[in-house]
């Protein structure tokens, strides 16, 4: 899909603050309300905009502790891998699932309030996975960068 450069300033903007009105897009853009409405409404057809969210302070919300732990499969078959992910996608406390190539198959962001609630969340869900045959968990010490903006060439 192309993108002119109005679609690219309208879509940069709303990765910034999804909150502005069309008339504060348009004013910032230098089209009238109504082309802007329009080509906003052309990228959320067209899926280039999946959702509109509010993005939260875990922190302020008590959940302070991030990990990300690698798990090694003990077998990547089909089915083996529909399984686990089926599985593994049920839990609130992971945020994202990621298939990898390399020596891990997947990696897991994991919320969690703390140390004995991760623990917890570690022996009841990953260790009970008739799938898992090794996991490595990382948890970090500070996010020097985050973001849900990215760059439009």
């Amino acid at each position: 899909m192309s993108l002119d450069k109005k679609d690219k300033l309208i879509l940069s903007l709303l990765q910034e603050d999804s909150t502005l009105s069309v008339k504060e897009i348009s004013e910032k853009i230098g089209l009238t309300f109504t082309p802007t409405y329009e080509r906003i409404k052309n990228l959320e057809k067209q899926g280039v905009v999946e959702k509109y969210v509010a993005i939260l302070n875990r922190e302020k919300l008590g959940i302070n502790i991030v990990v990300y732990c690698n798990i090694r499969l003990k077998e990547q078959s089909q089915k083996t891998l529909k399984e686990f992910e089926d599985y593994i996608s049920k839990y609130d406390e992971i945020q994202e699932i990621t298939s990898l190539s390399g020596e891990y198959d997947y990696q897991l962001k994991i919320l969690a309030n703390d140390i004995n609630s991760y623990n917890e969340f570690t022996v009841n869900v990953i260790s009970n996975s008739p799938h898992i045959g090794q996991y490595h968990s990382s948890i970090v010490l500070a996010e020097v960068k985050k973001t849900t903006k990215f760059k439009l060439d």
